[in-house]
This record gives structure tokens, sequence and C-alpha cells, in this order.
């Protein structure tokens, strides 16, 4: 697994406008381009950081290719409404023990 973790700094004005481009493109791609999702947090400093997920480096570089046309709207919405995008990390994954739900012991 490849992961990215971006840093956006938005206008703070614009965070609706923000999450509604992100969560469009960030669905796209998913269904168009091969990723396997991503999340999006609030930092303590107001800064958005997304955490998104590629079964390979390969298909990340080359996922801008296959999305829709309607992916250049909700990027401009995104692009548009953030001071600052970058990419913090490009992290090869080595072992991944996330689960979905919460551990629940059998013990009483």
């Amino acid at each position: 697994m490849f992961s990215v973790i971006y840093k956006f700094k938005v206008h703070s004005t614009k965070t609706n406008v923000f999450i509604t481009g992100w969560r469009g493109l960030t669905e796209l791609i998913y269904q168009y381009a091969g990723s396997l999702g991503s999340n999006l947090s609030l930092d303590k400093s107001g800064d958005y950081i997304a955490y998104a997920n590629w079964p390979s480096k390969m298909i990340w570089e080359n996922a801008g290719v296959k999305l829709p046309k309607k992916a250049d709207e909700f990027r401009v919405l995104m692009w548009s409404s953030c001071e600052k995008i970058e990419i913090l990390f490009e992290l090869e994954g080595i072992e991944n023990l996330w689960q979905d739900e919460e551990f629940q012991s059998n013990q009483q």
C-alpha cells in the first residue's frame, strides 16, 4: 500500500466549499482512479489533513488521467478555497493493523 498525507490551509470563510470540493473529488478518485479512499481531519492549528491510501505509488501518479471532466469542478472548489495545499508525506506501507470496528472483549 502507498499513502499520501496532504495539508490544506483553508480560508476561514470557505470551509464548507473546501469540504464539498474535497469530498466530490475524493469520491471520483475512488470510483475512477483506483484510490483506496481517504480520511479528512482537522488539526489543532485549524489546518485540514487528508490521509489517502493507494494500492501503489504508480496508481497514485497516474490517477489524474482517469478522472471524468466533473473532477475539474471539484478541483476548482477545493483549490479556490485554500491558501495553500501541500503534500507532507509519501509513504510506502509496511504493516496495516487498522480495524473497521472498536475491539470488543468477550470477557465480562
